[in-house]
């Protein structure tokens, strides 16, 4: 990523959100998500403090701002402010004059930050090994390289002034059976491999390759009580969620 942090739907260079002039603040507040995939913002990410930081930070602020809001001393916030610009999750918005002096106004650039889980293929999951589909490693595997590839295409495309194609799909299921369970991933997987099989063409010379990945885990609510049952929806349907983006 050229930037270490920068929201993946955040307009291009030549977009809306170009820095403000010095002596002018923008008042837009930060958006969308951002994949922190280098080892300096990682680490700034790690401070519980420069959480807050960030927080206080979804609309333009100050070291002054900042401070009053969570409750520091500005010298202190000034400081972990200074280490967020440099891992690139805080940026210079302005400038404003304040009691005869100039006051930096800075904002975060992402609303939502992920540390890309770049480590976990380290940890013996591989997207080539096929035979192990079933684990939970190999599924937070190709999760993970997931997360990597479309935060590397958002930047590209951000750079070049486009927006990313992407699609998801987004549903709960309740199996009576585990047999009922097996049933539907065999089904699943056949009704891909048609689909697959009938929109593919690799002969294609200007076509796009794009990666399918599906995947079930167990739905995980931290508020449920052991042996708490979720209410289904009134009609017993669940609704599948299918988002594209463009």
């Amino acid at each position: 990523m050229a930037t270490p942090a920068r929201s993946l739907d955040s307009p291009a260079p030549d977009g809306a959100r170009r820095p403000a002039r010095r002596g002018a603040a923008q008042t837009v507040a930060a958006s969308g998500l951002a994949v922190v995939s280098q080892s300096d913002a990682a680490s700034a990410l790690l401070n519980p403090l420069r959480r807050n930081i960030l927080q206080a930070l979804a609309a333009p602020g100050s070291a002054t701002t900042v401070a009053d809001a969570i409750g520091s001393p500005r010298q202190l916030v000034n400081y972990h402010l200074r280490v967020l610009e440099k891992a690139g999750l805080v940026e210079e918005v302005g400038t404003r004059q304040r009691r005869g002096l100039t006051e930096r106004l800075v904002r975060a650039t992402a609303a939502h930050y992920l540390v890309s889980p770049d480590a976990i293929a380290e940890l013996g999951g591989s997207t080539a090994d096929v035979s192990d589909r079933f684990s939970a490693t190999y599924q937070v595997a190709v999760a993970a390289r997931t997360i990597r590839e479309v935060a590397a295409l958002a930047a590209m495309a951000r750079d070049a002034g486009k927006r990313l194609t992407t699609l998801s799909l987004d549903t709960e299921i309740s199996f009576a059976t585990p047999a009922a369970r097996a049933a539907f991933g065999d089904e699943l997987v056949a009704t891909i491999n048609r689909l697959v099989a009938k929109y593919h063409d690799g002969t294609a010379t200007h076509g796009r390759t794009y990666r399918l990945f599906a995947g079930a885990h167990p739905v995980f609510r931290s508020t449920d009580a052991p042996g708490l049952k979720t209410r289904p929806p009134k009609d017993g349907i669940p609704r599948t969620s299918a988002r594209r983006r463009s």
